[in-house]
């Protein structure tokens, strides 16, 4: 996909705050046409810019208060069988192969230090996985975005009127 435009983060902007709304509401959220915010959702979701509209899941609300990021050292070339240890364990919520002294980094929850600790041996028994450094979470300091980078990368307007000199997306 091409890079996108205001009008494409005011959109993005608006699903993030209304997942639920439907492209008529969108239109005057964002000042926009629905024929031409239709066409440009679509378009956002064909590109696999967007990639779902699930609901936002608070851990610590849902029970999980217990979060810790842990660093793994795997075995030369075992990056495919260290994912699959990792995609079955449910604790684990995302994992990145990085660079640096480890190799993987992945985030994982549990509603205790003990369920964690339980957690953490069953991945680490992995004879893919060499070592494991764990850091716990004590708070958030700024959630998980995407929204102000995409912002300031933003080119240009767009096609739509409201968004051809550059006017600024209308917040909500």
């Amino acid at each position: 996909m091409r890079g996108l435009d205001g009008l494409d983060v005011a959109l993005l902007n608006a699903l993030k705050h209304h997942p639920r709304v439907g492209y008529l509401e969108l239109s005057r959220l964002t000042g926009v046409a629905r024929a031409t915010v239709q066409s440009r959702v679509e378009k956002l979701e064909s590109s696999g810019v967007i990639t779902g509209y699930g609901p936002d899941i608070d851990l610590g609300s849902a029970g999980y208060a217990v979060q810790a990021f842990v660093t793994l050292e795997i075995a030369q070339g075992a990056l495919h069988e260290v994912r699959a240890v990792l995609e079955r364990h449910p604790a684990v919520l995302d994992a990145y192969a990085t660079t640096g002294t480890g190799d993987v980094l992945c985030r994982m929850a549990a509603r205790n230090q003990e369920e964690l600790q339980q957690a953490l041996l069953e991945v680490t028994g992995s004879p893919h996985i060499a070592r494991s450094t764990s850091v716990m979470v004590l708070s958030t300091v700024v959630e998980p975005r995407t929204l102000p980078l995409l912002a300031r990368h933003a080119q240009g307007g767009g096609r739509a009127p409201a968004y051809r000199d550059g006017r600024s997306v209308p917040q909500s």
